[in-house]
């Protein structure tokens, strides 16, 4: 026999019904905190992984151009290949951060 409570709901639809409140504040709270600050924070992040990829790129390039001189710039191609590379690191990491967001959307 189950127990009724002055609503006429028994304990599981109440257990229920407070566990959905807590998971909903709980989401609430973690949504407050990636405000303005985490948004630049993913900014600088972000462009520190491009730029880092990029001048390791350059700094490559630029050895390899002193060390065999040749017809083609070691230096430009590194460059290119150093930016595309950090902009690959950079969207993977944002997607990663971005997935438990779009999964509390999903669940929401």
């Amino acid at each position: 026999m189950t127990q009724r409570g002055r609503d006429g709901k028994n304990k599981e639809e109440l257990s229920d019904t407070v566990e959905k409140k807590v998971a909903r504040r709980l989401k609430a709270r973690r949504a407050r905190q990636r405000g303005v600050w985490f948004g630049m924070g993913m900014f600088g992040l972000v462009g520190w992984t491009v730029a880092i990829y990029t001048i390791l790129g350059v700094a490559l390039g630029t050895w390899i151009d002193r060390r065999w001189p040749s017809d083609y710039s070691w230096t430009l191609m590194l460059l290119l290949l150093g930016l595309g590379a950090g902009i690959v690191n950079a969207w993977k990491w944002v997607k990663k951060e971005m997935e438990p967001a779009d999964e509390e959307k999903d669940n929401g």
